[in-house]
């Protein structure tokens, strides 16, 4: 009988085929019960490297289950955190959640909508305590779905962005802004979706191409019969609200009409020709109508010129009065063929053409996206934006693979202020409060405590602003609000800075480059030394899965068919630096096979009766070894330090495959095969010792069957293999 931490094993009761239905919870339960995830609570005898190593995993939103995105980078991570903690390092993976306001909000009052109600009738503190229901039931299932899939995280410290600890640091980091003057209430024209009333920031913008025309439309010159100039519109809707008409200052097409009045048709409002260099002579006919109020650009022309603005637009997605009373209340879409009717009657549209362009979107309720003027919280992002990326072209943050240096390079250096108050009741509430007797732009401070008095006029009851804060604003602070700050922790101390964020391409600015400055802001120092940016599986005809159409593939599903470490190997295999992955069930088979091939392989080394081998056994091979244990002891060398070496560079899938290569073709069909006709007992202990080698090897990628086959082995003063050491 072999006993190994309270568990025990008898050789001859190995089971003929493996299961791994029968292994995988019951080594997860052993592995938790160790509390061996925690690098505090690692055995006093393991021998920890001097610095820590810590991974903070990208925080899921609680609304999320996994999906294979997750899968990959949970098991990239994995690799990661296996193989350093097998090194000596005091490891720490630190789990967690993201409250995701605008999807857990829509979640809820899906749920209210079923009910008849929406949030005001519940109001405010009723829809929040809904809400922490709702999380109290369904936010963490994510994170039990990540330990089916093998996640050897720290779930004692694990964390979630509205624990009282971590709204303090969210807050802390707005006081800090706030004080520096870089947080400042303005107005200013915002990406809005009318579905989830709440402005979004350039980031949270999905664009889908749409087949949509282009309107060429006359504007007739106010002093010259006949004359006009023609714009070009993707949207005649928001003509309504034109305040200019604007020419590159270049074009010579128009240079002497510079400053000529027009008459905006339908609302025959009189309005200027106006020369700046925003606009794109090529577009249309280089003449393009300005609409502050519904136009990020044609905001920014309207400051430089100073033109008048009209809102034709509302929060609701419907037009305004100031549309006019023949499309005020009307949709977007039914104003729009309203106006083109008109310009008809008019004889002012001069053609239509068929035109595909890209159309804005909610990346949440995937609903179009309106600009509009409003009066929201920003951030200054000049400074911020310089420290991001100074840190990655002084090669302090690391990109893998390096091209995507470039995605993150190209938003920082034009990115705009960042619009950080979103109309939402759940979240991280502003710490703004207004004050009810003084009115103006003056009316309001600064409190993180909720007053007793009002700051300003120092006898009414303030009232707090209603906002909260952009999600990712919270986010920012990830890495080191996990770990205690701005208390100056013992985990802050020990485990920061981490050492490697593996996330997806997509919130390389939405969250990469945000974590980036904020971690120099706040504590003068980078966040992650290297930053692994996964490849994106995709379906196999090459698309991006879509749980609503129906091509999304749960990895559940996939554990329970073929097992987590088959699941693993499928999802590892293909991992070979490419930008995407092209989901292929057979990847998974193979896991499997891989699986029941390393079963039969131990199961044929041990019902051979190995002699047990002590510890350090490989540093006393010195004699009696032939030519092919000699061959065997080198290409085990060689594929140990092949290993590493993918490892620190990333290369997940090669070295998969070269473990695959080596344990099936070089130990099962060439080493195995040898020793069959050997009888010497110098070989037997180098058979053993080549399985355990093997087994530690592969542990990071299919921790489950290597941890089973291990603890079955003669080897003396064995411990888990979760902590073994790492071979040498």
């Amino acid at each position: 009988m072999l006993v190994i931490y309270g568990m025990t094993q008898n050789l001859s009761q190995i089971s003929k085929a493996y299961d791994p239905k029968q292994v995988e919870q019951k080594t997860y339960r052993l592995w938790e019960k160790s509390g061996f995830f925690d690098p505090d609570r690692l055995p006093k005898s393991y021998t920890l490297n001097p610095k820590p190593y810590t991974i903070v995993i990208p925080p899921p939103n609680i609304t999320g289950s996994l999906h294979m995105g997750h899968a990959l980078n949970a098991t990239t991570q994995d690799i990661l955190i296996r193989w350093h903690r097998m090194r000596g390092f005091k490891t720490l993976w630190l789990p967690g959640t993201d409250h995701a306001g605008i999807a857990t909000q829509n979640v809820v009052e899906k749920e209210l909508k079923k009910e008849g109600k929406n949030r005001h009738d519940l109001g405010r503190k009723k829809f929040e305590e809904r809400v922490w229901k709702w999380r109290g039931k369904y936010g963490d299932i994510i994170l039990d779905q990540l330990k089916k899939l093998g996640a050897s995280c720290d779930w004692s410290r694990t964390r979630f962005t509205m624990d009282p600890d971590y709204v303090h640091a969210v807050l802390f980091a707005f006081k800090h802004y706030f004080d520096k003057g870089w947080i400042y209430r303005g107005e200013r024209v915002i990406n809005w979706c009318p579905r989830c009333s709440t402005s979004l920031s350039d980031l949270e913008l999905e664009y889908k191409e749409e087949k949509g025309k282009l309107w060429y439309i006359k504007y007739p010159l106010k002093d010259k019969k006949n004359a006009s100039v023609t714009v070009a519109t993707t949207r005649p809707e928001t003509m309504l609200g034109d305040a200019a008409v604007a020419v590159n200052p270049k074009d010579t097409r128009y240079k002497s009409q510079v400053g000529e009045t027009l008459i905006l048709p339908i609302k025959d409002r009189e309005i200027p020709i106006v020369a700046d260099k925003l606009v794109e002579a090529e577009f249309g006919t280089g003449a393009v109508k300005v609409t502050p109020n519904h136009d990020i650009a044609d905001f920014e022309i309207s400051e430089r010129h100073n033109l008048p603005r009209y809102q034709v637009i509302g929060e609701d997605g419907r037009m305004t009065k100031m549309a006019g009373k023949i499309c005020e209340g009307l949709t977007t879409l039914e104003c729009r063929q309203k106006v083109v009717d008109e310009l008809e009657k008019l004889k002012l549209l001069e053609k239509i053409e068929d035109y595909t362009h890209r159309v804005s979107k909610c990346y949440r309720c995937e609903n179009t996206v309106e600009p509009l003027i409003s009066k929201q919280w920003f951030l200054k992002m000049d400074e911020l934006a310089k420290m991001a990326i100074r840190a990655v072209k002084k090669n302090e943050v690391k990109f893998h693979p390096k091209r995507w240096e470039k995605v993150y390079f190209d938003w920082l250096a034009n990115t705009r202020d960042w619009c950080v108050s979103r109309q939402l009741w759940w979240g991280h509430q502003l710490p703004i409060w207004y004050c009810e007797n003084k009115k103006g732009e003056d009316n309001y401070f600064l409190s993180l405590e909720k007053p007793k008095t009002c700051l300003k006029c120092k006898t009414c009851k303030p009232k707090q602003d209603e906002d909260v804060l952009d999600t990712w604003f919270s986010s920012a602070l990830w890495p080191f609000a996990t770990l205690g700050w701005p208390q100056k922790t013992k985990d802050l101390k020990t485990f920061y800075p981490t050492q490697v964020l593996s996330t997806d391409r997509g919130i390389i600015n939405l969250w990469v480059g945000r974590m980036v400055f904020s971690s120099y802001e706040f504590l003068n120092i980078r966040p992650f030394k290297d930053v692994y940016i996964h490849a994106t599986v995709l379906t196999r005809e090459g698309k991006r899965m879509s749980k609503s159409l129906g091509t999304g593939i749960d990895p559940l599903e996939l554990i329970e068919k073929y097992g987590s470490d088959a699941t693993r190997f499928g999802l590892i295999w293909q991992a070979m630096g490419g930008q995407d992955i092209r989901f292929a069930e057979e990847h998974f088979l193979a896991g499997k096979k891989f699986c029941n091939k390393m079963w039969n392989a131990s199961r044929f080394v041990l019902t051979n009766k190995p002699p047990q081998i002590k510890r350090g056994y490989q540093r006393r091979l010195t004699q009696n070894l032939t030519k092919e244990d000699k061959k065997f002891l080198k290409q085990l060398d060689e594929i140990i330090a092949t290993t590493n070496k993918d490892l620190e560079q990333f290369r997940f899938g090669q070295a998969l495959h070269r473990l695959y290569n080596f344990f099936w073709h070089t130990y099962c069909d060439s080493y195995i095969e040898y020793t069959k006709k050997q009888n010497s007992k110098e070989t037997d202990k180098l058979l053993l010792y080549g399985l355990i080698t093997s087994l530690k090897l592969l542990h990071p990628f299919i921790p489950f069957i290597t941890e089973e086959i291990y603890k079955t082995l003669p080897l003396k003063n064995k411990k888990l293999l979760l902590i073994e050491e790492w071979p040498k």
